[in-house]
């Protein structure tokens, strides 16, 4: 049975949601689920979808289309972004429509005959930046934007209608719930938090790239969104675009420190715990600590993005960084983290060594400053460590004021 939700009186979104994959990627986890966007536009005789979605809800979205088209003919299919989670249904959804002209870059025509064994080269519309198609009383603009976050993506404006089509852009963890548009939630509330980790841990790594992207958007007339996963913004699109703007340029969202931890004994806990104490007493309010063991690298990396400081406290695990530890590290090397303060504080039974190995990653980063000193403890934190908790602590508090 269908489940359509009109956009506009001549656009209507027909995606679907996802409740049942538990990571998204097979990486991220994704407890509220994801929806998978696409949308169709009827214009007078002629008719427009814009992308599919993963085949895990092809038969939805088949429904969807069939019944928002009506018995009319599909005279176009754009493809945005060819990732499986929006590309899967292409190749069935192409062959049910044979008719349908396949408007893509080459880029994309090219990952086409990776994925599919149909071939739809006889098919093909290809487009390229600046190039536009006139579509009775609509008119669309192509976008170029490599790598936010493959290399073959591209970006539809109607300028019409003046609605972007952003594949991954602008997307948010979450299911829809029977909503669709931004102001039907409790944005700050509810999705916040899954817009930066959707963000900073797909997209983060290319923010030279989402940069450019924006400036190109800053010389469109937009008044609607309409990403690839999330509601569709139909109101207070600055608010959104500045998040990106301050997310791409590695600037935090607040001044404040997010303290990540593991302890195998409780050691290193309580070392984290006098620390944030200390903060604390020094007039900080904005902390936000994680056990790394016990939480995801990508709810880490999100909070790394959002704060203007990190601490990070690991026992030494065989001569090395404890491996949770280590993995955020990897992670935050990969993602590209920038322009942080950081604190280091480290356990050793015997022969503490984590610290100096964090550091060394660390200073691998771009911008990264390193306050000093490093706070080591052997095992539990005693009297004779006071005073360098002491001095780390001053910094800390200084720099955050």
């Amino acid at each position: 049975m269908k489940c359509i939700k009109k956009v506009t009186d001549n656009l209507f979104w027909i995606g679907a949601n996802d409740r049942t994959t538990e990571r998204f990627e097979s990486v991220y986890p994704i407890p509220e689920g994801v929806s998978y966007n696409a949308y169709v536009l009827i214009d007078k005789d002629k008719t427009v979808l814009f992308d599919t979605v993963d085949f895990s809800c092809c038969r939805q979205f088949s429904e969807n289309l069939a019944a928002v088209l009506d018995g009319r003919k599909l005279d176009y299919i754009v493809v945005n972004h060819m990732e499986p989670d929006h590309a899967a249904s292409f190749e069935s959804t192409a062959n049910a429509y044979p008719e349908a002209t396949i408007v893509c870059n080459s880029k994309i025509a090219t990952m086409m005959g990776q994925y599919f064994t149909t071939d739809f080269s006889d098919r093909f519309h290809l487009v390229k930046e600046g190039d536009s198609l006139t579509i009775n009383d609509h008119v669309l603009n192509f976008v170029m934007a490599p790598l936010v976050h493959w290399p073959e993506v591209m970006m539809t404006y109607d300028s019409t209608d003046k609605t972007l089509f952003s594949a991954d852009a602008f997307g948010t963890f979450g299911t829809l719930n029977g909503k669709l548009f931004n102001d039907e939630f409790d944005f700050d509330r509810d999705l916040i938090d899954s817009a930066r980790r959707y963000y900073c841990n797909i997209v983060g790594k290319y923010g030279k790239q989402v940069q450019n992207v924006l400036k190109k958007a800053a010389g469109l007339d937009i008044q609607r969104i309409c990403p690839l996963h999330g509601p569709v913004w139909r109101s207070d699109l600055g608010y959104f675009i500045e998040k990106h703007d301050l997310w791409s340029s590695y600037k935090e969202e607040k001044k404040g420190i997010v303290i990540i931890y593991t302890s195998m004994y409780g050691g290193t806990q309580n070392m984290a715990e006098i620390f944030a104490a200390g903060l604390n007493d020094r007039g900080i309010t904005e902390i936000t600590m994680y056990d790394a063991a016990k939480t995801h690298p990508s709810y880490l990396i999100a909070d790394i993005f959002k704060y203007s400081h990190f601490a990070i406290a690991s026992p030494t695990y065989t001569g090395e960084i404890h491996p949770v530890i280590e993995t955020l590290l990897m992670e935050m090397e990969h993602l590209t983290v920038r322009g942080k303060t950081a604190a280091i504080m480290e356990n050793g039974s015997w022969a503490p060594a984590s610290g100096k190995k964090i550091k060394a990653k660390l200073e691998n980063m771009k911008d990264i400053t390193i306050l000093e000193p490093t706070v080591t403890i052997k095992s539990t934190m005693k009297a004779e460590q006071c005073e360098d908790m002491e001095a780390l602590l001053d910094a800390m508090a200084a720099s955050l004021k």
